[in-house]
């Protein structure tokens, strides 16, 4: 071959037809989760640079700061009508930037900012040798019991990692429900859950216990993850495109140009639901919903009650915004497939979580398998598919994730020699003990049971009510009878504390910084507030609770 042909060979091959337009990006849309990924490298320069003694103040305050500039940077761009009129595809389609994804990042950064307080009390544990130390372990990477424990202990170390470690979980969770493609859903899932399997490991006190519930939500995470993963590519080869718009008109069969390859597939419903059922099933996992709960007390008990609070919150909110968008706005024609098999779910997941919480005996696994129960009353708003059914969900999220994270800031202060004591037997008495934490628990007990009054029942009622107005009524029994499950063991709870003798060596109760006490002050008045006066909020759920398209 001559080489004026090959010459010719290149020239058409560097044809300038193809070229590759550059990325628009809409930086101000995209700002609350650019804030965070920024504080979150900022932590991590910081523990490179900053000498161990400081650090601990650094990232807080750069976390404080991160959290509040994104929470208002979303109040911006809700108040600057992004929510409604201007809501639209940001960053060449990859997010969403409408009320729903608005609604759930605030919720997110406000439950971020009320765990951050939780992550950063110093006063609970006893101080060793001479230092304060918080919840989590003192040196991550040694041997539970060795040598280089004993001494990181004596030298007073603290993993100040976890801050940036949790920005990174929360810059995650921010993306998630508002991804508008499959691969920006399912970076921002590996984003949000790797900072929490580190996390869970990180257990000051009974750290083997720690580290096997972080195995275990590992193993199963990337179970669930590779699920995703599957079901991603089998959309992907149904329409051709990761786009959740574009899969949405080929479920609906209203593509103006198809190629005959895209016919082909088109044709071929197993990829739809078979790709669909995977990648429900992933966000199921992350949700606890049964049958995909099994990691839920395990990791809730062994992790660091801290983040225990953060994750049974944020967690939630962010999977549950994921599963939203994709069944209103991926699979809307698909409802009918979809619809009763959610009716399943739903169903053993209210009546599973409330039935095996009453058999639990530690305080932990008790709320791990009502934050189940929970799930399944969420899943009835989702399962409405009219407006208030997104709306009623957004407003059950962000109520239920505040009564959650006190719920575990409370847990967190009842204390004997081995650290929190969680066996339900060492709470009895603690009403005659400490009169105001017991009674702030019963506050979150009854919230979590949905007496009236409290948030818990608003947000019940508002997605019962949805789920009934959109023909779920018998789903709405069934969830009526698993709250009267439910209620049984909040109630016994509260009798424990308040009506039994309290055990002469049982444990006390520490006293807090104004850390924790804002946490759980937070966690009373958006119990009360919500459950006195819930209409503002849920006017606002209302309206921010359209999808974009």
């Amino acid at each position: 071959m001559s080489t004026s042909a090959v010459h010719s060979l290149w020239t058409t091959a560097a044809d300038p037809i193809l070229k590759i337009d550059t990325p628009k990006i809409e930086y101000g849309q995209l700002s609350p989760t650019l804030i965070i990924v920024g504080a979150a490298i900022v932590g991590v320069l910081i523990e490179a640079v900053v000498p161990r003694k400081a650090r601990y103040y650094a990232q807080v305050f750069v976390s404080v700061v991160a959290l509040v500039a994104a929470f208002a940077a979303v109040v911006a761009l809700a108040a600057g009508g992004y929510a409604t009129t201007k809501s639209g595809i940001a960053a060449m389609g990859a997010i969403a930037v409408d009320g729903p994804a608005l609604f759930l990042q605030g919720t997110i950064l406000l439950a971020g900012l009320v765990g951050l307080f939780t992550f950063a009390e110093r006063r609970l544990d006893p101080a060793a040798h001479g230092n304060r130390v918080d919840s989590f372990a003192a040196q991550a990477a040694s041997v539970p019991g060795s040598d280089s424990e004993k001494a990181a202990v004596k030298a007073g170390f603290t993993t100040t990692e976890v801050f940036p470690l949790l920005l990174f979980a929360i810059a995650g969770m921010l993306i998630f429900p508002a991804a508008n493609d499959l691969l920006t859903l399912f970076i921002a899932l590996e984003v949000l859950s790797l900072p929490l399997y580190l996390m869970c490991a990180l257990a000051r006190r009974k750290r083997l216990m720690s580290q096997e519930a972080a195995v275990k939500y590992f193993l199963l995470g990337a179970f669930a993850s590779a699920f995703t993963l599957f079901g991603i590519a089998m959309l992907y080869g149904y329409a051709g495109s990761v786009s959740y718009a574009t899969i949405a008109q080929v479920v609906d069969g209203a593509v103006p140009d198809v190629t005959p390859a895209l016919a082909d597939t088109m044709g071929n419903d197993a990829l739809l639901l078979v790709g669909s059922a995977m990648i429900v099933m992933g966000l199921l996992f992350k949700v606890g919903a049964v049958p995909f709960h099994m990691w839920t007390p395990d990791v809730y008990q062994g992790a660091p009650t801290p983040l225990t609070g953060f994750m049974a919150a944020a967690t939630k909110v962010a999977a549950f915004g994921a599963l939203l968008r994709i069944l209103y706005v991926v699979l809307p024609g698909l409802r009918w497939d979809w619809r009763p098999v959610m009716w399943g779910v739903a169903i053993v997941t209210m009546l599973g979580g409330a039935i095996i919480a009453i058999t639990q005996t530690d305080i932990k696994r008790l709320l791990a398998y009502s934050s189940i129960a929970h799930a399944g009353f969420i899943l009835a708003g989702v399962i409405a598919t009219t407006p208030d059914g997104v709306s009623s969900v957004l407003f059950y999220l962000a109520a239920y994730s505040f009564v959650t994270i006190g719920a575990f800031a409370v847990v967190t202060l009842v204390r004997d020699a081995g650290g929190e004591a969680t066996h339900l037997s060492n709470w009895a008495g603690l009403g005659r003990r400490s009169p105001l934490v017991a009674a702030v628990f019963a506050v979150f007990l009854l919230a979590f049971a949905g007496i009236p009054l409290t948030s818990g029942f608003a947000g019940k009622f508002a997605v019962f009510k949805a789920a009934a107005e959109g023909g779920a009524g018998a789903l709405v029994v069934v969830g009526v009878i698993s709250s009267a499950i439910a209620a049984f063991f909040y109630i016994r709870v509260i009798v424990l504390m308040f009506f039994s003798e309290p055990r002469p060596e049982g444990p006390t109760v520490a006293v807090p910084s104004p850390l924790t006490m804002t946490a759980i002050g937070v966690g009373v008045a958006v119990t009360l507030v919500l459950g006195v006066a819930p209409q503002y909020f849920l006017d606002l759920a209302n309206q921010a609770g359209v999808f974009v398209r």
